[in-house]
């Protein structure tokens, strides 16, 4: 991926107006473990995959509390994103004490946008190597933020990033539409669906991903392993009979032509005796 002189600085613009070391930022993003948000008007779940570097060693911790109404969940450099949510941590701390109420989602957002966007105009810095889902709940309900190196933000109904998230956008475009109206359940649901489609043919086991949920009356917190195992054992079970019931009907479909085609046969070989 080297980019000849056009690359050694993040000020530095390419002929064709490229920044290639926001690039570069952004494609740490998707070399990360993959993390999934999703939103109803009354709740917002994160998950993600815990990916350890090596089976002797335990797995970084991907997704943060913000404060009781807001969590992130990041992709990419964890270095990078521990500071930010500590950032962001520290603004809402400060906005409670001051306006004793809480810091709305939006303005959070915008906050750690425009301090993404100074490392991509600053010469002796670099961007963020992390992209940040920000899920949280404020007056105007449920709200789910991307966040990008390059000082972008987006919201979204729901959302992936980090490695193979294309996996799980194919899912979440299939079921987004229904997602205004879930419960808290179907959200937990699609969310640990979402991070199976991530693991292409991996099993999914409760100790490979982590889920978090904050809602109306619900503060921010994370579901223990027991909880998500259910979860995972439900609709495994459910997948078991569906193929159950569709071996059956294959069987049963399988078996009347072979009957009906014994008959044909039988009166073929009665028909040359006649003859």
């Amino acid at each position: 991926m080297f980019r000849n002189q056009y690359d050694t600085d993040v000020t530095t613009w390419s002929p064709t107006g490229r920044l290639f070391q926001v690039e570069y930022a952004m494609e740490a993003v998707k070399q990360g473990s993959a993390a999934i948000g999703l939103r109803s008007r009354t709740h917002v779940v994160l998950a993600c995959v815990n990916k350890a570097q090596s089976e002797l060693s335990s797995h970084q911790k991907k997704i943060f509390k913000v404060d009781d109404h807001i969590g992130v969940a990041i992709a990419g450099l964890t270095a990078d994103g521990r500071v930010l949510s500590r950032y962001m941590r520290s603004e809402a701390i400060n906005h409670s004490f001051t306006y004793e109420s809480p810091l709305p989602v939006g303005r959070l957002v915008v906050h750690l946008a425009d301090k993404a966007q100074v490392c991509t105009q600053r010469s002796w810095k670099r961007p963020y190597g992390v992209g940040l889902l920000v899920g949280g709940l404020d007056e105007s309900g449920a709200h789910l933020y991307y966040n990008c190196p390059s000082g972008n933000y987006f919201e979204y109904q729901a959302f992936a990033i980090g490695s193979r998230s294309q996996a799980a956008k194919t899912y979440l475009e299939r079921r987004f539409e229904s997602f205004g109206d879930s419960s808290r359940e179907d959200l937990i649901k699609d969310a640990i669906l979402a991070v199976r489609e991530t693991l292409q043919g991996e099993t999914l086991k409760s100790s490979l991903c982590t889920v978090s949920v904050l809602g109306v009356g619900e503060p921010f917190h994370f579901l223990d392993q027991e909880t998500i195992q259910k979860v995972i054992d439900t609709f495994e079970k459910v997948a078991e009979d569906e193929e159950g019931e569709a071996g059956e009907g294959e069987a049963e479909a399988a078996a009347a032509p072979a009957e009906q085609g014994g008959g044909g046969a039988g009166d073929q070989d009665v028909a040359p005796m006649e003859m």
